[in-house]
């Protein structure tokens, strides 16, 4: 959307698989208020660092080393890995105002128990994957991929990163649904959190809303790696499938000719040695899941009601929540949730394209003013990574058939389209930027 005097400004960072983007808005004269939403690369990425600090580089060089508002909207890698790659340059950048879900606050109750939760599992994971490391230090196993979305390392964490985060301001804001609109009067804008929920059925709801989910799939994959799982890391000799006289260790195995000839070939799908971590594979994927639908999810809306959505990697609970959210503005009138949606002209996609972070009947279908969607995504990384297949295509021919009229649909990990430039995108090898 090329505007003569933009009411905001969204850089959209290429820099790979993560999220990192910049929003300006414009106030009387030159006065500006400038807001950062996360600013992370999936673990892999080649050359993370230098990535990650020439990205950071770029903010500081665009918001002169100030933003007003940090926004830090879950606690994964590839939204929060450059606030520790690139340390030495975020140190350089004077933060007023910090935001993160309630989820995150240390003073709530249900946020610690939730995190106590999380935190349990992970553990129990972390030990999974370093019997994994003993056994078998060269195997590619996703149960490795999937932990990577909580740090590269025991030093360096998600955890490690939002610390950096919540220690760049005095002013820290944990954001409910419940709160009113942040209302920024010298800017023609307010903003409204719509997640993460406090229902806890919606927040481990990643399901279609024709099969919804509730808390059972979580505690179902809990309490099979406890029965099955944590006897084995233990070395519970009760509890094994085999007895030790009739185990054989992999690397004896691996030097056996029999095994050589028979076991290690070509067809890798006949192999079981890492079967007994499946139940491990299944709690990782469903905690980096409910990790996701904690993700702080913010409307923007500008002056003349138009709304910029930031949805972070909400899964269904998260959007199906926003149904029955309200406000009231100074004169009375009510604004729900679904107004909102029906308000966006701008959208960043949620979890890269994934199939279940994008609600169609309460999402999309409800985007009736569309205009620019925004996918931030590696497809090559997300094979690499074994994220599957994104993005994913029905949800990019949803976007694109929703946005054909008034705008366009774009991939950073692709050249914008003729159109997109028609209309006024700016483009770089490092980001898009639109103007509203």
């Amino acid at each position: 959307m090329n505007t003569k005097n933009p009411r905001a400004t969204v850089r959209i960072y290429r820099h790979g698989l993560g999220d990192c983007h910049l929003v300006t808005l414009y106030g009387d004269g030159e006065a500006t208020y400038r807001i950062l939403i996360d600013c992370g690369v999936i673990i892999g990425t080649s050359n993370a660092t230098k990535m990650m600090t020439d990205v950071m580089d770029n903010i500081l060089k665009e918001s002169g080393g100030k933003i007003d508002l940090l926004v830090a909207t879950h606690k994964h890698w590839d939204h929060l890995s450059g606030f520790m790659q690139a340390k030495d340059a975020f140190a350089n950048l004077n933060v007023d105002e910090v935001w993160m879900a309630w989820t995150e606050n240390p003073h709530d109750k249900q946020a610690n128990d939730l995190r106590k939760d999380n935190d349990e599992a992970l553990a129990m994971l972390q030990s999974a994957a370093l019997r994994l490391h003993m056994d078998t230090p060269d195997i590619e196993h996703p149960l490795l991929e999937l932990l990577g979305f909580f740090g590269a390392s025991a030093r360096i964490t998600t955890q490690s990163a939002l610390e950096a985060v919540r220690n760049k301001s005095a002013n820290v804001r944990y954001c409910d649904p419940t709160d009113k609109p942040h209302d920024l009067k010298n800017f023609g804008a307010k903003i409204y959190v719509l997640g993460p929920p406090r229902d806890e059925a919606k927040l481990r709801n990643m399901n279609a809303p024709k099969t919804p989910g509730d808390k059972t799939t979580y505690k179902m994959a809990l309490d099979a790696f406890n029965q099955y799982l944590t006897p084995a890391i233990n070395e519970d000799e009760s509890q094994l499938p085999f007895s030790r006289p009739y185990n054989i260790p992999i690397r004896v195995a691996q030097t056996v000719p029999f095994f050589q000839e028979r076991y290690w070939n070509q067809q890798d799908w006949r192999r079981i040695d890492d079967a007994w971590l499946d139940d491990a594979t299944s709690l990782a994927l469903q905690l980096d899941n409910v990790v996701n639908n904690t993700s702080l999810v913010m409307a923007i809306e500008l002056n003349g009601g138009e709304v910029l959505l930031f949805a972070a990697d909400a899964q269904v609970g998260n959007w199906l929540s926003w149904g029955k959210l309200t406000w009231s503005d100074q004169k009375g009138t009510r604004i729900t949730g679904p107004d909102l949606l029906r308000r966006t002209i701008f959208y960043k996609v949620g979890h890269h394209g994934s199939p279940n972070a994008t609600a169609r009947e309460y999402g999309i279908d409800l985007m009736t003013n569309l205009a620019i969607a925004v996918v931030p995504v590696d497809h090559e990384m997300a094979l690499k990574r074994k994220w599957g297949d994104l993005p994913f295509k029905t949800l990019m021919d949803a976007l694109e058939q929703a946005t054909k009229v008034r705008g366009y649909t774009l991939r950073t990990d692709q050249p914008p389209t003729n159109i997109s430039i028609s209309r006024g995108l700016r483009s770089n090898p490092l980001y898009f930027e639109i103007d509203f």
